[in-house]
């Protein structure tokens, strides 16, 4: 139960995050891409989206809420962990999914 509880909140803060963003995104001009911009941006997520898959799931979950704008506090107290420890946890995802994006991908 206790996990099911952290996978609503997970939830929950992806849904506000997303709606925020969507929100502040509307607002912006869009600029339009050129066919060949969109295919390359479309390989981008989906390259990240391979590398998040194959990292642990505590490393993915640290690092899509940090890059969603969450502060330290707010991702400790989103997975239960110690606001000290976050940085160090960060760093190590960080480092995890630099090696595993140029193990598959090479460096670009």
């Amino acid at each position: 139960m206790y996990r099911a509880a952290i996978r609503t909140a997970l939830n929950d803060l992806r849904r506000h995050i997303r709606a925020t963003r969507n929100e502040r995104l509307s607002n912006a001009i869009p600029a339009a891409l050129t066919p060949e911009q969109a295919h390359v941006a479309q390989e981008k997520q989906e390259q990240v989206r391979a590398v998040l898959a194959a990292l642990n799931s505590r490393q993915a979950e640290l690092l899509l809420l940090r890059h969603s704008g969450l502060s330290y506090d707010e991702v400790a107290s989103a997975l239960g962990l110690n606001r000290a420890s976050v940085g160090t946890l960060l760093s190590r995802a960080q480092q995890a999914f630099r090696k595993e994006y140029i193990n598959r991908y090479g460096e670009q």
